[in-house]
């Protein structure tokens, strides 16, 4: 297991799913480690009883406020954008307003982030966003507005890591396929034509999406920079 004892880290979006898992991860390895949550107060606060990390309200969709959140941190080692939400359906009809907020969660707030991370961040530090890999395959009708967040942040990445690495930063991109939580069940109604696509028939586990970024943000991920580190069971093969 990575050892991050003493390591400051934050988790944006941490009180469900993947988020929940990285906070558990870093945790597990003596991270000095807050997480934001926006809606649900009753998971973030089981959480942080649970493992001991700190738990701040924070929207992502508001760049003030997030950005003050980011910055009270302090000189992070690492930080984890995790927070992101889905709007799906027909472009024809889908609120504008609702794609916009989609928008600032899912791009706008993973680069203000990082960059007010990077501010202060101790040189090797670490930025790692959760992104999809809907950011580089979409099969299906009514996803384009959510393909097109994901797909920019493989545009931040790449060239946020050539901003930072003469600081010895790194970039990088998680990108999960079907990964089984509240958003998308392993049991939910949409999991059989899924797994159709995929080479491993199965939805990941929220704990391996954890791990991942628990080498990148450790000694090993030195070098690994501006990747889009795919984790999807074939689905895009």
């Amino acid at each position: 297991m990575v050892d991050f004892t003493g390591k400051n880290v934050l988790v944006l979006g941490g009180s469900r799913g993947i988020g929940a898992a990285l906070v558990r991860r870093f945790a597990q390895g003596g991270a000095r480690l807050a997480f934001t949550y926006a809606g649900s107060k009753d998971a973030a606060e089981a959480l942080a009883a649970e493992t001991g990390a700190e738990a701040v309200r924070s929207d992502s969709a508001d760049r003030d406020a997030l950005i003050r959140t980011v910055a009270g941190r302090g000189a992070l080692d690492a930080i984890v954008i995790s927070a992101g939400t889905v709007v799906l359906g027909d472009p024809l009809t889908l609120d504008p307003d609702a794609v916009d907020r989609m928008i600032d969660v899912n791009v706008r707030a993973p680069y203000h982030a990082a960059v007010e991370a990077a501010r202060r961040m101790n040189d090797n530090g670490r930025i790692i966003v959760i992104g999809s890999v809907n950011g580089d395959r979409m099969p299906f009708a009514g996803a384009a507005a959510y393909a097109l967040t994901k797909s920019a942040m493989q545009g931040m990445v790449r060239g946020l890591a050539r901003d930072f690495g003469a600081r010895g930063i790194t970039v990088n991109s998680i990108q999960p396929g079907p990964t089984d939580s509240d958003m998308n069940p392993a049991d939910g109604p949409m999991a059989e034509t899924m797994h159709g696509f995929m080479a491993i028939k199965r939805h990941a586990r929220a704990s391996e999406i954890a791990e991942l970024a628990a080498f990148l943000a450790g000694p090993h991920g030195a070098m690994i920079t501006g990747s889009m580190q795919t984790i999807d069971g074939g689905f895009g093969a």
